[in-house]
């Protein structure tokens, strides 16, 4: 089971990736385990020494009942102090992003792969598509 965000790997060029954990409630862990994730406009912002993930949307549980969950709240991220400092001196000085890439289970815990990630400009973009179109037509 794995959840990819296709529109970062597209916009993005992908310096580093670093796994982390995730906290999440009961329903919460229930929709990822069904596949019930959408990372598509989602970012992680570090506040007051800790990381955050933002705009990342959980379905609600069908099964629950009212102690379901709120679908679009912030959701604290797992790392090491030494990870999240890193992570906060290369987007002050270096204006990259940090991006969900990649939402996965990993030893029944939920993971999350974020990556940190710098944009692309319109021609890279052109670049991009170019490739993708040559590689589909020489494997046909």
């Amino acid at each position: 089971m794995e959840i990819k965000n296709k529109k970062a790997y597209f916009d993005y060029f992908i310096i580093e990736e670093i796994e982390a954990g995730i906290v999440l409630t009961g329903t919460e862990i229930k929709s990822v385990r069904g596949n019930h994730v959408q990372l598509k406009d989602s970012f992680v912002r570090i506040k007051d020494n800790e990381a955050y993930v933002l705009n990342m949307n959980i379905s609600k549980y069908k099964e629950a009942n009212q102690f379901n969950h709120e679908e679009d709240r912030t959701r604290k991220l797992l790392l090491h102090k030494k990870e999240i400092k890193k992570l906060k001196d290369k987007t002050q000085v270096e204006g990259m992003s940090i991006v969900p890439l990649k939402m996965y289970i990993k030893d029944d815990h939920a993971k999350l792969l974020i990556g940190l990630v710098k944009g692309k400009k319109l021609y890279d973009k052109r670049e991009t598509i170019k490739k993708r179109d040559l590689e589909r037509e020489t494997r046909y």
